[in-house]
């Protein structure tokens, strides 16, 4: 169920909705389209969820389409986001064809969907290609990467951006990720909804039900890490980490998450990381369902001290979500990542496992030091991630784009 924006008054002031429904006004009624690859799993589908109810909420009519592929079609995506991250990809003449055939068969389903829209925000590399099959397109395209885009492999680059290059704007969560294009980029960071089953306030009842249910021990500390099972997010080396910690009373460790439909992968990384737990009865590593959001607040709320061992990150939300919970972050020095945590004062930014478990240590040997950090944290979130921030610059970013779209109608 959606939240009202008037729920979101007393978090961030009545000023802020207000100023929402101002921008809104010029927008009334203009047709908003967003596609990407799936609607459960990670970050993007999170984001679209609450995001489409509120932009219909203040007069647009936003839709959410999802393109449909098969296993060849994410097996290649996949590559190209692990590209798009930095590793080196040569994509074959047999993955395209892939890609651009799958592509081809979403397009006459959304083709007649996408032809009337007067915005069209297009995420990542997975639906890029629908702005080539959509000739007669009457509005503004907008491709929205959310991936640590810096330093992608030149193959996998090369195919994007023949697409890339053909829409009328791009968003980048960090000037660090911005391209070489042809047109205007923009730069949004991404945000949470502190209202949502994943960020509410629970109550102590909740938190220890949670706790319980997993058999974790409320004495002794405890670590988690939040993050679907992905090499990038690097749960082998939080593992390394936690096997190198001396300290009493030993801590104990939740690697908690799930997959997205269109990713891979998972179960490989899955397997990996149970293997390198080795049976260690203080390392608990939960496979979690996509709805089990009051779940991973409860862990949240119950940990000590919120890891993000990521090599590489968009952006990282569930760094935002540990803040938002008045919680230390100790996250990969990289991406999104930057954005959120600063060294000593909302956490620290490690590069290691033996960094991390040295920040560990040394956050839980000074308890006093910890709270402090968790509570700049929230409010570093409060007034810059969340998605009342992250909503008004979608609809600056679609005024300053709407008298071009009317020259264009009108030409």
């Amino acid at each position: 169920m959606s939240i009202s924006l008037a729920a979101y008054t007393d978090v961030v002031g009545a000023p802020a909705i207000e100023q929402l429904h101002q921008l809104a006004d010029d927008l009334a009624g203009m047709r908003v389209v967003h596609v990407n690859s799936t609607k459960s799993g990670g970050g993007v589908a999170e984001i679209l969820s609450w995001l489409i109810p509120l932009m219909n909420e203040l007069g647009l009519d936003a839709s959410w389409e999802v393109i449909e592929g098969n296993a060849p079609f994410f097996d290649v995506t996949k590559s190209m986001h692990n590209g798009f991250q930095g590793n080196p990809v040569d994509l074959s003449d047999e993955a395209k064809a892939a890609y651009i055939e799958t592509n081809v068969s979403n397009a006459e389903r959304l083709r007649p969907i996408l032809e009337g829209a007067d915005f069209v925000f297009i995420h990542d590399p997975q639906p890029a290609s629908q702005i080539e099959l959509t000739p007669h397109r009457r509005g503004k395209w907008i491709w929205r990467c959310h991936i640590d885009a810096s330093h992608p492999s030149r193959s996998v680059w090369k195919f994007v951006s023949q697409f890339a290059r053909q829409y009328d704007a791009s968003i980048f969560s960090m000037p660090q990720f911005a391209k070489s294009l042809p047109h205007p980029q923009f730069i949004i960071a991404p945000s949470i909804d502190p209202l949502s089953e994943k960020n509410r306030e629970l109550a102590p009842g909740e938190i220890k039900s949670v706790r319980d249910r997993f058999g974790l021990d409320p004495k002794r500390p405890i670590l988690t890490q939040i993050s679907r099972f992905d090499r990038f997010k690097d749960p082998l080396g939080v593992v390394r980490a936690f096997r190198t910690l001396q300290i009493d009373p030993r801590p104990q460790l939740v690697l908690a998450g799930g997959g997205a439909t269109d990713d891979p992968e998972g179960q490989m990384v899955l397997d990996e990381v149970r293997k390198a737990a080795d049976g260690d009865p203080d390392i608990h590593i939960l496979f979690l369902p996509g709805d089990a959001h009051t779940t991973i607040n409860a862990l949240q709320r119950a940990s000590d001290i919120i890891l993000q061992k990521s090599t590489r990150e968009g952006f990282g939300l569930t760094v935002t979500e540990g803040l938002w919970k008045a919680k230390p972050v100790l996250g990969g020095d990289t991406g999104g990542i930057r954005l959120q945590v600063f060294n000593y004062h909302t956490g620290f930014l490690v590069n290691t496992p033996e960094g991390a478990a040295h920040r560990i240590r040394y956050l839980l040997q000074h308890r006093e030091r910890m709270r402090a950090m968790g509570r700049k944290g929230r409010e570093f979130v409060r007034e810059n991630f969340l998605l009342t921030r992250h909503l008004r610059e979608y609809l600056t970013l679609m005024l300053g784009l709407k008298q071009e779209l009317r020259d264009h109608l009108a030409a």
